[in-house]
């Protein structure tokens, strides 16, 4: 599947340069669309992809529209529910449209969905700088293992997920800093199969600003993780934002010895690989959505929502919005405002989610909330209303809707 950099064209309709969830996704629509496409990667497929690898109602409804859902599902663990746990130990089941499959798999299958619709898919290979004339972008250097070539495209589509190194090349990155930071590993342990068989998401004091989780990937596998939605927040000397003093390997052991299923998932598991740190990106802030002959998508322009730290979903939706942009035939200037007008119809649920990550910072909002939901089937249906994206989630935690969690 993965061709060297020496098969690389000297032209092509469209480049899209990362072939994760939004990559793969723009490029399986263009190509299908008749156009010639080109897809590149720093990293020949399969690939790890540090993520906590959970499939939620964003994710099924995008996969559906690709046609991937089927072939997914059969290699995906599904699962009933999210399983959200409060810091005084209290817990109530979410159900949901919910399935887990690590992202080496995922990817891959997207990747080579986008090959058979017609894509190259050229691995391994590093976008260097943009090919300009005059103003507007018109392809790429890109560097392999032993080569560096040139190609030009009537249009460079950025998937490059939260590293800002492709997007300060191109000279879209507003944020180098990223929106949040997460640290996940593998544990198999068959016997924690059937005591962990939700999507476990855990909020505690000692966990703040962030939260734990364990999913469960089927087969006596657990993806477990930390992650922290705003782990920039300071500022320092110059208005410039810095890293918070939270160290995500020392919330990690604190899961573990706060959370009994933790503690023992690591206690008799053993570790698949080694635990693994990766950037988030969230809120469609940080880069510039496009310049002219260039598209931004996926966690490259933030599609990570910041409560959850759930992307997979929304890149594939981003990477759908900007191949329908493309296709749409227009003008330069035309496409990228089809494009820009997409995100911002998504934006307004991307800060809905901003608002409901209180919880993070606030766990005393998750005792609430939890207390609630298992005295009321309403506010259980309202969370569930979340997940499906049928509810508003930053309701649940705003000061109006704090205030009904005592009503109803």
């Amino acid at each position: 599947m993965n061709l060297s950099i020496e098969h690389l064209p000297p032209s092509c309709d469209v480049l899209v340069v990362g072939a994760g969830p939004a990559g793969s996704a723009t490029a399986i629509q263009l190509a299908r669309g008749g156009l010639d496409v080109v897809l590149v990667d720093q990293h020949t497929f399969p690939r790890d992809k540090v993520c906590g690898d959970a499939l939620i109602p964003d994710a099924h409804t995008a996969l559906k529209r690709l046609g991937m859902l089927r072939a997914v599902m059969a290699r995906a663990h599904r699962v009933a529910h999210v399983g959200c746990v409060a810091p005084r130990g209290g817990r109530v089941d979410v159900p949901g449209t919910l399935a887990v499959l690590p992202r080496r798999e995922l990817d891959d299958l997207l990747c080579r969905a986008a090959v058979l619709s017609g894509a190259r898919m050229i691995a391994p290979a590093r976008f260097v700088e943009p090919l300009l004339e005059s103003e507007r972008i018109v392809g790429a250097r890109l560097r392999g293992a032993q080569a560096v070539r040139d190609v030009r495209a009537r249009w460079v589509v950025l998937a490059t997920g939260a590293v800002p190194q492709a997007l300060l090349a191109a000279g879209v990155c507003e944020r180098q800093l990223p929106s949040g930071v997460a640290l996940r590993g593998y544990v198999r342990n068959p016997a924690m199969t059937g005591r962990i068989d939700a999507l476990d998401i855990v909020w505690h004091r000692g966990l703040r600003p962030g939260y734990g989780w364990i999913f469960p990937c089927g087969d006596g596998l657990f993806n477990i993780g930390v992650g922290i939605a705003h782990s920039h927040r300071q500022l320092q000397d110059g208005g410039k934002r810095k890293k918070d003093d939270a160290n995500l390997r020392e919330i990690f052991d604190t899961f573990k010895r706060i959370y009994g299923p933790a503690r023992d998932l690591m206690t008799g598991g053993t570790m698949e690989g080694e635990l693994k740190g990766a950037p988030l990106r969230c809120t469609l802030e940080g880069a510039a959505w496009s310049k002219p002959g260039l598209l931004v998508t996926g966690e490259a322009v933030g599609s990570t929502y910041s409560f959850t730290g759930e992307g997979i979903g929304k890149a594939m939706e981003t990477g759908m919005l900007c191949a329908e942009a493309i296709l749409g035939g227009g003008d330069d200037e035309m496409t990228r405002s089809d494009y820009e007008n997409g995100l911002r119809r998504l934006k307004p649920r991307f800060d809905l989610y901003e608002r409901a990550n209180q919880v993070n910072a606030h766990p005393w909002l998750a005792d609430l909330l939890v207390w609630r939901a298992r005295r009321s089937p309403r506010i259980l249906e309202r969370m569930s209303g979340v997940l499906e994206e049928t509810s508003n989630p930053g309701n649940l935690v705003s000061v109006r809707g704090v205030a009904r969690l005592f009503t109803r």
